[in-house]
């Protein structure tokens, strides 16, 4: 299944800013590949002395970027497990700045980091495969908003890309 066939239906417009950095032509398996390996990459580019700067006192580190990628990766892969699975429970929203502080991600090193992505996005690639194509259509609500299981799926791999492009603008 590729980008193409997601439809606007199926996400929230607010998503559109993450899915609208993933190539259309980009099939789901090979898009968490690609976007694992640029991840890690980029990440273990990242200066020492940087890994722990803010451009602005109240925004996050380059470490708690990463860190804020790794659970989101992890809300929106449940979020996918359980509508794929056709469960209609409603799922609450996800306030992304509480996760940052008790995550301690400035205590834990680039390299374990990296490595906590690795493991997150191998177990998502693993999930990915082995729910059918019918089934990553199955239809669920998240934050209020109705969403399809592979549109959970698709948003990551925009998501990536956009924290990767506001550390290239901000950060370095």
């Amino acid at each position: 299944m590729n980008k193409k066939d997601l439809q606007p239906k199926e996400y929230n417009e607010y998503y559109a800013r993450y899915i609208d950095k993933v190539d259309e032509n980009i099939e789901l398996n090979i898009g968490f590949e690609v976007d694992k390996k640029m991840v890690v990459d980029f990440f273990n580019t990242i200066p020492k002395e940087k890994q722990e700067f803010r451009y602005q006192p109240e925004k996050w580190t380059i470490k708690e970027i990463l860190q804020h990628i790794i659970d989101t990766e992890r809300v929106f892969m449940y979020r996918f497990f359980c509508i794929a699975r056709n469960d209609k429970t409603a799922f609450p929203g996800y306030e992304q700045d509480d996760y940052i502080a008790p995550s301690e991600a400035n205590k834990k090193s680039m390299e374990d980091l990296i490595e906590e992505f690795s493991i997150t996005r191998f177990s998502s690639l693993n999930l990915i495969k082995s729910i059918s194509k019918e089934n990553l259509k199955n239809m669920g609500t998240a934050s209020n908003s109705t969403i399809s299981a592979r549109a959970c799926a698709f948003i990551l791999l925009g998501h990536s890309v956009w924290h990767i492009e506001i550390i290239k603008e901000r950060y370095l």
